[in-house]
């Protein structure tokens, strides 16, 4: 298995006064009648490739939706602020995408739903923040061939003219993220990047992020999975009934006795060629 050549794509250095990626300052979020984080506390640097680990029901899907702005922490008595991106208050989402794209898996459901749509007409949706391309709006040739561009990053040019509808799980991965590359972004932020992709396509996703990871650009990967964690990635929060449990490398976290913590059970991690595992039980 070879890497995923992204020599066309240039590194980014945050300069040494960015304000953090993200950052939340206490915050609260109540769902129904049960509060699903609790005062949480993180802060995250640009150029810091950082993941959030834990298991079903810590809180991770809620950070996501905290910074797709589809749900807002509660208030603070003193005005407080509890959620800032890129040193903002208040943002939306389509505005960042030059600097952080989002990479979910609700965005493939939806433009599976989209008739006719192919593979790079999703990748140029990118440029409109929309799952449609504007009638309204003209396609530039500069548009295509940075489509192109990102379609390569990902190993995914192949697939240009097929029907975004008709790709199996780890091919939309691929594409999903050469969308939200479009705009050359800073950071990107990966929720459950590897959710239902063989042992192929998972290494398809691994080869991907290195590479990303290389050229500079900020990895900020929410899972459960250990095995996504790559070594480009040094910091690792562990997440636990919507609070922080703990916070480090990956040296002193991804092992048994922090993951056994963090997911309620025994956990063995082991390394083979190179790649952590964590066994259950």
């Amino acid at each position: 298995m070879t890497s995923t050549a992204v020599a066309s794509a240039p590194s980014v250095q945050p300069p040494a006064d960015a304000p953090p990626l993200i950052e939340l300052d206490r915050a609260t979020v109540v769902r129904g009648q049960v509060k699903v984080l609790h005062e949480l506390t993180l802060r995250i640097a640009q150029g810091q490739h950082t993941a959030l680990l834990g298991p079903n029901g810590c809180g991770k899907s809620t950070f996501i939706k905290l910074i797709t702005r589809e749900l807002y922490p509660l208030a603070h008595a003193d005005g407080h602020v509890s959620v800032r991106v890129l040193g903002q208050s208040r943002w939306q989402v389509d505005r960042l995408r030059a600097q952080l794209g989002i990479v979910t898996g609700d965005l493939s459901s939806i433009l599976s739903e989209m008739t006719g749509l192919t593979v790079e007409q999703a990748v140029l949706t990118g440029f409109f923040a929309s799952y449609t391309l504007p009638a309204f709006r003209e396609i530039s040739a500069e548009m295509r061939e940075r489509a192109a561009q990102t379609l390569a990053m990902t190993g995914a040019l192949a697939l240009r003219e097929r029907a975004f509808a008709e790709l199996s799980a780890g091919e939309t991965r691929r594409v999903l993220i050469a969308r939200a590359l479009v705009n050359r972004p800073h950071a990107l932020l990966l929720d459950e990047p590897s959710t239902g992709l063989d042992l192929v396509a998972r290494q398809h996703l691994v080869n991907t992020m290195q590479s990303l990871a290389r050229q500079g650009i900020t990895l900020v990967l929410v899972t459960h999975h250990v095995e996504e964690i790559i070594p480009e990635i040094e910091r690792v929060v562990l997440l636990r009934e919507g609070k922080v449990l703990a916070d480090g490398t990956r040296a002193e976290l991804l092992c048994d006795a922090p993951l056994s913590a963090a997911f309620g059970g025994p956990i063995r991690v082991t390394l083979q060629d190179g790649r952590l595992n964590a066994i259950a039980g």
